[in-house]
């Protein structure tokens, strides 16, 4: 379910506050009946007409793609940095990335229009892994480990469990290379959570996204997510509510 006015939105009639405006001044049914009050959610079943005339639903497109670095998470960027958008000239159904990477994090980022889908992997109460290999300015300690494992404290919320593991070390620059697996996605979360045990981030790639990897693309290469994967991505998502 989406609200109303994005789903307007993204159909290209209006902008999401201009969106707001035609259902406030009764311009919009849903059904065949008017509304006028913002927060309403439709689907993808509701029939939504703007002036009598509805709305035209783009088909659902879903892609997996291998964030660069230096890219935003973004579809547009007042100040002309690359936006992830730029890597799809020839996809014509205005996509957008679910969730985001940090501007120098690169590595599996999901693509979609389909806003259920995206609600659905970003929700909180969705527990989808994600997998992050990082490498830091230390070397871990196995406590250290146990204790991002337990969850740490971040902006005064405590972390859920995750999963630890030392790849490799470098005693001689005192560094690391860990594999941190998580289900939310905070804001600057890992790194976060690395700094948390004192050991900051120098390089970060999301290598995992639930049983998706990036196979063998490149930066900047993507493809699109087969119906099973899609289909096993939802299932996961449904199914992890009851752990």
């Amino acid at each position: 379910m989406e609200r109303l006015q994005k789903v307007i939105a993204h159909a290209g009639i209006a902008s999401r506050r201009k969106a707001e405006e035609l259902i406030e001044q009764g311009r919009v049914t849903v059904n065949g009946k008017l509304v006028t009050e913002l927060g309403v959610k439709v689907s993808s079943r509701d029939k939504v007409e703007v002036d009598g005339l509805p709305i035209y639903r783009e088909e659902p497109v879903y892609y997996l793609f291998y964030k660069p670095k230096n890219t935003l998470s973004a579809v547009s960027d007042e100040f002309d940095r690359t936006v992830v958008n730029d890597y799809f000239p020839n996809v014509k159904e205005r996509i957008y990335p679910i969730g985001r990477l940090d501007f120098d994090t690169t590595g599996l980022l999901l693509m979609t229009n389909d806003g259920e889908f995206a609600n659905l992997l970003m929700h909180p109460r969705y527990h989808v892994e994600k997998t992050y290999v990082a490498k830091v300015n230390a070397i871990p300690t196995r406590e250290n480990l146990l204790k991002l494992e337990r969850g740490v404290i971040i902006d005064g919320k405590k972390t859920s469990k995750a999963k630890a593991r030392l790849i490799s070390q470098n005693t001689k620059k005192n560094s690391a290379v860990v594999e941190l697996t998580i289900h939310e996605g905070w804001n600057h979360q890992v790194k976060k959570m690395f700094e948390s045990i004192n050991c900051p981030v120098v390089k970060l790639k999301r290598e995992k996204f639930a049983f998706l990897t990036l196979d063998n693309l490149q930066p900047g290469m993507s493809r699109p997510l087969k119906t099973f994967e899609v289909d096993k991505l939802k299932n996961l998502a449904k199914q992890s509510i009851d752990k």
